[in-house]
């Protein structure tokens, strides 16, 4: 296998893999496994779809072009800034979930430790003073830290796939409740949302459409293949109700992983499942954050300034703490805000855009339809949040 081509699934799959996924069986819980695996099938077809229609336009447009570019090429002053906001206010939306998402880690590391258990709001504080000073560092400080991170995220999770198996309880994959998934599709959709790359695949491969296609396959099959797992696991070990379960994962805006390791009985996958929900966010928090720092910093042009390094960086963690500290359940909240986000910036602008193309003048019902699941997206989250 070409090692472009590789490295560029790798780079598809990394991207779309994050701290996302932690939510998904909470979220897709009360409706069962079965259909959230149907949603899951679903939501990868659709984003898929999306990320095609990126790729051309991608390649219509001259030279290496972002996706700001892209939208003011195409849609005009109006999709510049449409595309500007959606992303900034995506980019903030992930940054204050991976806030709330690692407090309890921390919080539970403490009292583990220490017999005692802070407040969950020092638990941000923390994540910000061990890893936002790799942000304020910049990316080759993120990078060193994040391949430590990588690792440590793989073998957590091949740890997890091979050996809770033997604690599952197959009887707890039968609930089947179709309309409680509608809440969960806000999330899933972002979960699957790499798109931001397309344009640095573009340039890696050279332009190469028929190996960018089979790239952009192949990369998004990984997080579908990893979720499904993922859902397995924890679905088939997570009962629904009770003191420690999905539901009440949900009202205390918990992950995943945290009633998985609540309930498992053998000590260290317990540990192993704390671990791996501490890489996800972590990975993901340095990822996200980084970009949101850069996007700041190109966009207000703070390099001009002395003081600029710092005042981007309080830009950037500012926000997204307050509303962690404004609200309990900021981890799911802050996801599904998300989705709004990414139905506008990866469905309806990318529709819009291939809009302008001639050769999909025959392909318009096909647009028609993205716009109106991005459309129908938007409205679920509005209505569940």
């Amino acid at each position: 296998m070409n090692n472009r081509f590789f490295g560029g699934i790798l780079l598809v799959a990394g991207t779309a893999i994050g701290a996302g996924m932690l939510a998904l069986p909470v979220i897709s819980g009360f409706a069962g496994f079965w259909p959230a695996v149907l949603a899951l099938l679903v939501c990868w077809a659709f984003m898929f779809t999306t990320a095609w229609l990126i790729l051309d336009v991608n390649l219509a447009v001259p030279g290496d072009a972002n996706m700001i570019s892209m939208a003011s090429r195409t849609l005009g002053a109006a999709g510049r800034w449409v595309c500007w906001g959606s992303y900034l206010l995506l980019l903030y939306s992930l940054t204050a979930a991976y806030l709330a998402g690692s407090a309890p880690l921390f919080t539970g590391a403490v009292e583990a430790l220490g017999g005692f258990r802070p407040p969950d709001w020092v638990g941000c504080f923390v994540l910000l003073g061990l890893f936002g000073l790799f942000v304020y560092l910049g990316t080759r400080s993120v990078d060193r830290i994040n391949r430590v991170l990588m690792f440590g995220l793989l073998f957590s999770y091949v740890a997890l796939v091979v050996f809770v198996p033997s604690h599952m309880d197959i009887s707890l994959l039968s609930t089947v409740n179709f309309p409680a998934m509608w809440v969960a599709v806000p999330v899933i959709v972002t979960s699957f949302g790499f798109h931001i790359i397309i344009p640095t695949l573009v340039t890696y491969l050279h332009h190469d459409k028929r190996k960018l296609r089979q790239t952009i396959l192949v990369g998004s099959l990984v997080p579908l293949i990893v979720y499904l797992l993922w859902e397995l696991l924890v679905l088939g070990t997570v009962p629904l109700n009770g003191p420690v379960s999905l539901t009440s994962a949900w009202e205390l805006g918990e992950s995943g992983a945290q009633p998985l390791a609540a309930i498992l009985q053998t000590p260290w996958i317990a540990t192993t499942a704390s671990l791996f929900s501490f890489f996800a966010i972590i990975t993901s928090f340095l990822g996200v954050s980084l970009s949101l720092s850069d996007f700041l910093g190109d966009g207000l042009k703070m390099h001009r300034f002395s003081w600029g390094r710092e005042a981007v960086c309080l830009m950037t963690f500012v926000p997204p703490l307050v509303f962690v500290l404004t609200y309990q359940r900021g981890f799911m909240l802050a996801l599904q805000y998300a989705g709004i986000f990414v139905a506008v910036l990866l469905g309806v602008l990318p529709a819009l855009m291939a809009w302008t193309l001639p050769h999909y003048r025959n392909r318009r019902w096909l647009l028609g339809v993205v716009l109106l699941v991005s459309l129908g997206v938007i409205g679920l989250d509005v209505c569940s949040s």
